[in-house]
């Protein structure tokens, strides 16, 4: 087939058969782990929400497929993790045009919540950082608060004798070593 020999793992869309996610999921998992190519298939996941189902007086809590008859792997995709996904009983092909499987996105996979990226910072609120870029870069500040979502750095610099509070990107200070 000659499909582009990728070393890199990313997210493909699988189509299955309606109703068949779960049981695809499952083979291609038992697959993985028979074969030991846990360096070609990384990860095999259906996206679902949690709803709460309201009838009469009954609540119950259940879990519903955001997108029906499809899953996602993560792979690394060459000719044999190409054929393997394919040939898995209840799949029906990858999404993409004709039979050339296309990678979600980084911003897809982030708004999917597919992968959780845990972001680490070597710094911390009352920590002094360095501005490394903007129109502070060089100025030494002091963390006063980090936002929720690890995105946003307020950071407090003197500038010309005065404290002047600055939100900064989380990639634009950097700890002092």
């Amino acid at each position: 087939m000659g499909l582009p020999q990728e070393s890199t793992p990313l997210w493909y869309v699988v189509h299955t058969y309606s109703g068949y996610e779960n049981k695809v999921k499952t083979n291609i998992e038992k697959i993985v782990e028979n074969r030991n190519l846990e360096h070609l298939i990384l990860g095999v996941k259906i996206p679902v929400e949690k709803v709460i189902e309201i009838n009469g007086k009954d609540e119950k809590e259940i879990e519903r497929k955001l997108f029906p008859s499809y899953v996602l792997v993560k792979m690394v995709m060459n000719d044999e993790s190409w054929h393997i996904i394919r040939n898995t009983s209840g799949v029906t092909g990858f999404v993409g045009p004709g039979s050339k499987p296309v990678p979600l996105t980084d911003a897809e996979v982030e708004a999917l919540g597919v992968e959780v990226k845990v972001i680490e910072f070597k710094y911390a609120v009352g920590d002094s950082v360095k501005i490394c870029d903007g129109p502070l870069s060089g100025f030494i500040g002091l963390v006063e608060e980090i936002s929720p979502d690890k995105k946003k750095v307020m950071v407090s610099a003197s500038m010309f004798g005065r404290e002047t509070k600055v939100e900064l990107g989380a990639m634009q200070v950097k700890p002092l070593d």
